[in-house]
């Protein structure tokens, strides 16, 4: 049995590392290349009651928690891009759980998302894989957490796609309602 921050974090909460390498870049942007295949193990022998499936009571369905990472990641990868042709942009900041309401959520097929996933992470991780080294210094501006870096960004978005993953892996192993 798991405690409720287990189960709201089941890799943990981020952490922003203390300083940023090579290496350390190189292994996040491999989180980021694995995620799609990694959804699409888990998700593909789903059938439509599963994907109704929540991780945790209050939490989102398998079908939202997949559109989130759609949507989540089109938004980071468009942060990355500004930052690298702008000054320390200013982004907006968006209320997710208010996006995962929006009606295409539940009337999109999860399919359309992961074939998103799959195109959007192909250019995300091309992209970083072939900026220099001093550009994951350059910063975009967030409305409530003030500058972050392109290192910070990677990192967190590394977590992301372990943080979601681990709820999908959650929501197959519970029950069926």
């Amino acid at each position: 049995m798991s405690t409720p921050d287990e189960a709201k974090y089941p890799v943990g909460r981020f952490q922003r590392p203390a300083g940023y390498t090579p290496e350390s870049r190189y292994a996040a942007i491999q989180v980021l290349a694995e995620l799609p295949r990694e959804l699409r193990t888990m998700v593909e022998p789903l059938d439509p009651k599963q994907w109704e499936q929540r991780y945790r009571a209050g939490g989102w369905t398998i079908r939202e928690v997949t559109h989130h990472i759609a949507d989540s990641h089109l938004n980071a990868y468009c942060r990355i891009k500004m930052a690298l042709t702008e000054t320390n942009p200013p982004i907006v900041a968006y209320d997710e759980a208010l996006w995962a309401k929006l009606p295409d959520t539940a009337a999109t097929p999860p399919a359309v998302s992961l074939q998103l996933i799959d195109a959007l992470h192909q250019r995300w991780t091309t992209l970083l894989r072939q900026i220099p080294e001093s550009d994951f210094n350059r910063c975009y501006s967030h409305p409530e957490q003030g500058l972050i870096s392109l290192d910070a960004c990677l990192a967190l978005y590394a977590w992301h796609c372990r943080h979601h993953a681990g709820h999908i892996r959650q929501a197959i192993a519970q029950p069926a309602a």
